[in-house]
């Protein structure tokens, strides 16, 4: 089995989802006592959530790299950024090492292509869904991507880093996130890419929306595993 290492803490409340989802999906595959090999990097989001407000995205970039590169030093054969906004910087982390960094939007164009659906909605903080780094890597796989309005965008990120970062969910933002992904619904989008790993603390694809939800966090979580066992 090879070491997966997690770049983490952006914010933590997602990192312990990958954390429990990975070690969980191994013990799934190969039964009995076994669980994942991890080594865990985990960074103070209140430095980097500062970098992403005053745009010094190279700055952001070389903290994950110096990270990303004691992961590597620790053992890690492959790597994850466990946050969808920070594959802003992915380059930069995958330059500073020698292992391969595991792309969340990779891996989610892959799951999407797999349902059949080449059209789908993106949310995500402001940066993700009004920047091209993410959009433009989906693009890559063929996809078509469809982003809310600027006021649902607004509520979209102001949900994640208000309430989601600091643990809470609340059933009011839960049924207006609904609303949302209604509205992408209408304007045509196949499916929803839930292209924050905390927006799946809110919102279950298992139960919500009127379209397939794309739950990042599980999808890179099912990917690393992939990627570790081969």
């Amino acid at each position: 089995m090879k070491c997966i290492g997690l770049l983490g803490g952006m914010s933590w409340e997602s990192t312990a989802e990958y954390y429990r989802l990975i070690n969980r999906e191994v013990a799934r595959r190969l039964g009995g006592l076994h669980s994942a090999r991890i080594v865990l990097a985990s960074v103070d989001f209140a430095e980097v959530a500062a970098l992403q407000a005053s745009g010094d995205w190279d700055a952001a970039g070389r903290l994950l790299a110096t990270q990303a590169a004691r992961l590597e030093g620790a053992g890690a054969d492959l790597v994850l950024i466990c946050a969808n906004t920070m594959h802003k910087v992915a380059d930069a982390v995958q330059d500073a090492i020698g292992v391969p960094l595991l792309h969340l939007a990779d891996a989610t164009a892959d799951a999407v292509r797999a349902a059949g659906i080449t059209r789908v909605g993106l949310l995500g903080t402001a940066y993700t869904m009004e920047q091209d780094f993410y959009r433009d890597r989906l693009a890559t796989h063929g996809l078509e991507v469809l982003v809310p309005d600027a006021d649902d965008r607004a509520e979209v990120h102001r949900t994640i880093y208000d309430e989601l970062c600091r643990g809470e969910v609340l059933d009011e933002s839960h049924r207006t996130h609904l609303a949302i992904i209604e509205r992408l619904r209408a304007r045509g989008a196949e499916g929803i890419i839930l292209g924050c790993t905390e927006l799946e603390l809110l919102l279950d694809p298992d139960a919500d929306g009127s379209v397939p939800l794309f739950a990042t966090t599980r999808i890179h979580a099912r990917a690393a595993v992939d990627a570790a066992l081969a």
